[in-house]
């Protein structure tokens, strides 16, 4: 339950950006939310259940009683989703207008898609590194965390939401930024 609690959580970053963009910005910043928030939770599952698979190693090994091995799976993975995330955040940096047309996002909402995808995508490490530190965790018995991180990671992006959309006027831009910082602050967590 606190694995699905958590992936519930983290897909409501996009549905939180939504709303605030829906009763504060403007109406093709809805879209551009919508279609970019869709791009960056396709992103999010992805990198949740490949970073699965350090869970499910670091269990194995616990339960097999080679612990020596545990620091080999989370010294792999760091490097495995450095480079990953590297590779996700050119891609989305680079590509971010394609991905908006790609995704079918509304003409007048394709730049305010690019911006979403391309804020989220600079922070994308972030994204990554939550990920990867929950699986830990969870390898190692502990699922209760991550989901205390992550619920805490939003109601900053509430707040984010608010004070960048709601106060700063700043629409799409405000919200992805929201999204970034919500995905930081779980990672120092």
């Amino acid at each position: 339950l606190p694995v699905l609690g958590a992936l519930v959580l983290q897909a409501m970053y996009g549905a939180v950006d939504i709303l605030v963009v829906g009763w504060f910005g403007t109406t093709a910043g809805i879209s551009g939310v919508s279609t970019g928030s869709g791009i960056v939770n396709l992103v999010t599952f992805t990198v949740t259940g490949l970073s699965m698979g350090i869970t499910v190693l670091i269990g194995r090994y616990i339960g097999e009683k080679r612990e020596e091995r545990v620091g080999r799976v989370i010294g792999g993975a760091v490097c495995f989703f450095a480079v990953l995330s590297v590779a996700i955040a050119a891609v989305m940096l680079m590509f971010a207008r394609q991905l908006s047309i790609l995704m079918q996002a509304p003409e007048e909402a394709v730049d305010l898609t690019a911006s979403y995808v391309r804020i989220c995508g600079g922070g994308i490490l972030f994204i990554v590194a939550y990920n990867v530190i929950s699986s830990i965790f969870r390898g190692l018995g502990n699922s209760r965390l991550p989901l205390v991180f992550v619920a805490i990671a939003c109601a900053v992006n509430v707040v984010g939401d608010l004070l960048f959309v709601a106060v700063f006027k700043m629409n799409v831009a405000g919200a992805a930024l929201a999204t970034v910082l919500a995905q930081a602050v779980s990672v120092v967590l």
